[in-house]
């Protein structure tokens, strides 16, 4: 037992073992130790569901590390959302640098983490570059550094675990699929279980080192058996019949490309072993997809993660049937091999394909006569109707919409703002902004001569300094004002309207953007969605959208802005953009259009950037949504022209 200074002994952490329910998340771990290969494990779920307490639980026990230094147990090691690419990847070793005038590289948190487990809590957080880092490492077992003039490669082979709160934001659909297993937790709602997670964690907190006793032995068990899988874990075989039935899976639930067949075979493999089996069965390949398949299946944004028990049961029918099957034999080069079968003369060949082929063209237009119906835009109603907003217009991917200048906000993909987490662009002399090495040695080496250096340590003086100049992207707060009256409902054009905010809404949820939704219609403006990270939810509230009476605009202005104005008191750096899509038609009230003119002002003198979409169409158009973009000073747009081929820099700073 370890002991520390002060001769205390050390609190021991919460015991792997101890941790009632969540038997997903233990098991995708415990495989992930097993084949590190399988590439790391997501935790998707809400707070307070023992996501980081299961996570250290388990660094205890991984088998011990063999180095330079003798044997030392497996580390856990945590990395902060704040953290830099120097301090995760390593950079030059400053202290060598000076000390000896020699180049060395100083490892950063992915060499800390070999053959150990690499946490990463809140990871939606952490900035795209880091994540795509983290899990190139993850995947390949090394590190490859070239950069500041230095060359360095070091494994880092690592269990790579993920936590996340999916209420605070989601991780792109390409960043989920190279997760390889993804675990969704909750809290349990069986009121015997509570009890005794309750029990437990006060039996814990009364007495760590009795409690972790009691469970001292089912841990060392675990951790034994991790070790026996890891051991045969080269000699599991993997049949024909298990890889087609694999391959089967994946192609029945359409994922892209072959990363979940390779993360199905490998732990499948590891769960084989796990079970001290010599052969992966059919039993491993069902939990492998379990926990391999659901977040791949998230093709766009906004579709729902997961796979029910019955898509799944289905899907291992189907993959049983193709498992049963024989491939194909390969061609004889020779031309050798069974003859093929004649042809029939009496016409039943023809026929048969005659039938097929109707069947086919017959299932070809009802597939099109569907899709055609699908696509068509919700009847008409009069401006005084209400009714749902109906089935969104076609999508399309939005061209960047980015607010003028340069910020200072939270981390993202829009906008440009100075980040301490961006990336170096150029050394400067101006004090505060960091230390940019490279420029700092490069100034120093210069007046070596002069300095008189011949030999040993490099001469610094305080005027070598330099700071980093650092290029970044910001996320923003995007206000979307949505016109839902009855004139834009009457012309069937709210259909093409929120088709257009969805992409809009795809293109925030990439940049990692807030949002926030307001509609206008009948006699008010009403914030259907605050001001969230969680995009998914703007889109839900969307399509549950009332529409039709009279259109309000002033109303819808003026809410925005105090929405703006507000957020700004909570999030000084975080700017914002306004985009309203309306036709510009605003009713009711004394002189509609003209409050919402000076409502318009108001947000211009508030120096709010926005673009105001145009909705308007047919024959007769009036220009007042391209006059509403005048007042505003901001940028407008067209919305049959709101796509990346139209639009560019439609923003542009307020007067």
């Amino acid at each position: 037992m370890a002991v520390q200074r002060n001769g205390s002994v050390p609190e021991p952490g919460y015991p792997f073992s101890a941790i009632v329910g969540q038997d997903q998340l233990r098991l995708s771990l415990i495989l992930c130790a097993v084949h590190p290969g399988i590439g790391g494990v997501l935790v998707r779920g809400e707070k307070g569901t023992a996501k980081s307490t299961v996570v250290r639980a388990l660094a205890t026990l991984l088998p011990a590390v063999d180095d330079e230094d003798g044997s030392r147990p497996a580390k856990l090691v945590e990395l902060p959302v704040g953290a830099t690419e120097d301090r995760v990847v390593g950079s030059i070793d400053l202290e060598k640098v000076l000390r000896d005038g020699e180049r060395a590289f100083q490892p950063g948190l992915l060499a800390a983490a070999h053959r150990g487990v690499l946490y990463v809590d809140e990871v939606n957080l952490l900035h795209d570059h880091l994540v795509d880092v983290l899990l190139d490492a993850a995947a390949m077992g090394r590190v490859h550094v070239e950069r500041d003039g230095v060359s360095h490669s070091h494994p880092a082979q690592f269990v790579l675990v993920g936590t996340m709160n999916p209420e605070e934001g989601e991780l792109r659909p390409q960043l989920l699929d190279r997760f390889g297993l993804a675990v969704e937790v909750t809290a349990s709602r069986d009121v015997d279980v509570r009890m005794n997670v309750v029990r437990r964690r006060m039996n814990y907190e009364r007495d760590p080192h009795a409690f972790a006793a009691e469970f001292r032995n089912d841990d060392i068990a675990v951790a034994e058996q991790i070790l026996a899988a890891r051991k045969i874990l080269d000699d599991v075989v993997l049949s024909d019949k298990e890889l087609r039935r694999i391959a089967a899976l994946c192609a029945s639930f359409d994922v892209d490309g072959m990363r979940a067949d390779l993360v199905l075979a490998r732990t499948a493999s590891a769960h084989a072993a796990w079970r001290g089996a010599s052969e992966v069965a059919e039993e491993d390949v069902r939990i492998a997809a379990e926990l391999a398949l659901p977040h791949r299946r998230r093709r766009d944004p906004f579709d729902e993660p997961g796979i029910d028990d019955k898509q799944l049961d289905d899907a291992m029918r189907d993959a049983a049937e193709q498992a049963e099957q024989q491939p194909d034999p390969e061609p004889d080069p020779d031309g050798g091999g069974a003859p093929e079968p004649e042809a029939p003369d009496d016409g039943s060949q023809s026929q048969s394909q005659s039938q097929s082929q109707s069947q086919s063209q017959s299932s070809d237009s009802e597939s099109s006569d569907s899709r055609d119906e699908s696509k068509q835009p919700p009847p008409s109603s009069g401006a005084g109707s209400e009714k749902q907003a109906g089935t969104p217009g076609a999508q399309f991917r939005a061209r960047l919409l980015e607010v003028p200048g340069v910020g200072e906000g939270a981390p993202g993909r829009r906008s440009r703002s100075r980040s301490s987490h961006g990336r170096s662009v150029r050394p400067t002399v101006e004090p505060g902004r960091g230390l940019h090495l490279v420029g700092t040695l490069f100034a120093a080496a210069e007046q070596q001569v002069v300095r008189g250096r011949t030999a040993g340590r490099l001469k610094l003086e305080p005027a070598d300094l330099r700071g980093a100049i650092k290029e970044g992207r910001e996320g923003n707060l995007i206000v979307f004002v949505v016109d839902a009256s009855g004139s834009m409902a009457a012309r069937d054009r709210l259909s093409a309207v929120t088709g257009a905010v969805l992409s809009l809404l795809r293109d925030a949820y990439q940049r990692r953007d807030k949002v926030a939704v307001i509609t206008v219609r009948g006699t008010q403006a009403e914030t259907v969605l605050p001001p969230t990270s969680s995009v998914d939810v703007a889109v839900t509230r969307l399509r549950k959208m009332k529409t039709g009476g009279r259109s309000p605009l002033a109303q819808g202005f003026l809410q925005a802005r105090e929405l703006v104005l507000r957020e700004r008191v909570r999030d000084p750096l975080r700017r914002a953009l306004l985009v309203a899509l309306t036709d510009g038609r605003a009713t009711g009230g004394t002189d509609p259009v003209g409050r919402a003119r000076i409502a318009a002002r108001r947000i211009a003198s508030d120096k709010i950037a926005s673009v105001v979409v145009d909705c308007e169409s047919g024959m007769v158009r009036l220009g007042l949504a391209a006059d509403f973009a005048a007042c505003l000073g901001g940028g407008y747009v067209a919305l049959a022209d709101l796509s990346a081929e139209q639009v560019a820099a439609v923003v542009r700073a307020a007067a």
